[in-house]
Parts: structure tokens; sequence; C-alpha cells
């Protein structure tokens, strides 16, 4: 890795926590910037997961209060992620780089179609009503977003949010304390298995990981003078930049 690589690096985690921050999406960035510093895609995929981590965990904590009103049913849809996130994961180490490689940019282009839905796909607020989570069709709804949070995860809190809309009761913003937690659990059972699988670029997280942190501090910042529709567009043409450089190559 070289200098000019690590500041790119450094840079886009920068990039990536704002943007996550701000509106989402930012895991485009750092699959993309991974990957243009020469790392293969299924090595990019997993590192990207853990460069996000820290984030996750810091979204949960801010909810932590929520979970007061819900918790037992979140344990039961946790367990639906591990299972759901192993899978994906294990689905993933499956494949040889040139094989994920030509799946890449139909996932971006998914993934990007997904986020730019994001809006129309948020779950109404329903003011007054109690948060009911769990149920059996909520655990299989959630097995399924985890099986693709594990296996490739660009898009998965936009797809969460709205299959939680779909299966559970509460206003949006319990809704997303759950996605923000369920999140963590995909993304700490993904990181387990991509170690143990070794596919991780270990060099090049430890340096985006710091520029994610500092990102996400600051996306606070620009959150409160950028419109957030602008940084959405920004998200969506990456997203759709990366998938015409797959395509390409």
């Amino acid at each position: 890795m070289t200098v000019i690589e690590a500041i790119l690096l450094f840079l886009s985690g920068v990039l990536t926590g704002m943007i996550n921050a701000v509106a989402g999406g930012g895991t485009f960035l750092s699959f993309g910037a991974l990957t243009l510093v020469g790392i293969p895609p299924v090595v990019a995929n997993a590192t990207s997961s853990i460069t996000q981590f820290p984030g996750y965990i810091t979204s949960t904590l801010a909810y932590w209060n929520d979970f007061k009103a819900f918790w037992r049913g979140a344990i039961a849809l946790a367990v639906a992620s591990v299972i759901g996130s192993l899978l994906g994961a294990w689905i993933l180490l499956q494949l040889d780089n040139p094989q994920f490689r030509s799946l890449v940019p139909w996932l971006l282009l998914a993934a990007t179609a997904l986020f730019a839905a994001g809006p129309y796909l948020k779950p109404k607020p329903k003011p007054g009503q109690e948060a009911a989570v769990g149920g059996v069709f909520g655990f299989l709804m959630q097995a399924v977003t985890a099986v693709y949070g594990g296996f490739f995860g660009a898009g998965m809190g936009v797809m969460m949010l709205a299959t939680l809309g779909l299966s559970q009761n509460g206003d949006y913003h319990r809704l997303n304390a759950l996605k923000n937690m369920l999140a963590t659990v995909i993304a700490a059972v993904a990181i387990v298995v991509f170690v143990w699988g070794g596919v991780v670029a270990w060099p090049q997280a430890i340096v985006m990981i710091p520029g994610v942190a500092l990102g996400g501090w600051s996306g606070v910042w620009v959150a409160r003078r950028v419109p957030q529709k602008y940084m959405r567009w920004v998200v969506i043409a990456v997203g759709l930049l990366l998938a015409v450089y797959y395509f390409w190559r």
C-alpha cells in the first residue's frame, strides 16, 4: 500500500462516515475505494464490512433506551439475523473472486435502486402505537434480509427498514433503533466469518476505520448544512458509476 493509496482510503473512509451519517449508503464508497486500489472484490467486500462496524455500534448505543420497550422480541430477530448473516457470509466465501466480480455490477445496480427508492419504502409513523416486535413472519423476513447483509451489505439498512415496516409495529424511530441493532448483529457475525476465512485486508481496514469514525462525527455538521437529497444523489451517482465500471471491466 503506497502513501497515495493510504490517503485515498482514509479520505474515502471520511466520506463514507459522512454519507452514512447524513443519508446512508456509504458502503458504496468504501467498497469502491478498496477495489480501485487493487483489493480483490471478495476481500474488498469483507474489509468494507469491518470498516462500517464502529458506526453501527455508535448508532445502536444512541438508541439504547428505546430497546427497553421491545428487547424480548428484538432477541428473536437478532437470532434470525445471526442465522441469515452466517449463511450469507458463508455463501460469499464459497465464491472465488472472478465469480463474485461477475455478480458485483448487478448487486450494485440492485442496491442503488433500493437506495434510490428508500424514501418511498420507509414505514409511515404510527404515533401512539406501542412497538410489538417479533413474530414468525418478522423472523423469516429478517432472516432473508440478513442473508443479503452477510453476503454483500450495500443498501442493507434501507432494505431492513422496509421489511421491518411490513412485519413489525411501532413508530419510525423505534423501527430505526431496531434496524441499527440488527445491522450491528449482522455485521458482527459476518466479520467473524470473514476473519475466520482469512479474507480481510487488515492494513487497508486500519487506515480506513479512523476516517470512517471522523466522517461519522463530522457528518452531523454536514447534515445541518447540506440538504440530504443532495447527499443521496451523490450516493446514487457513485453506485451507478461503480456498476458501469464493473460491467466495463
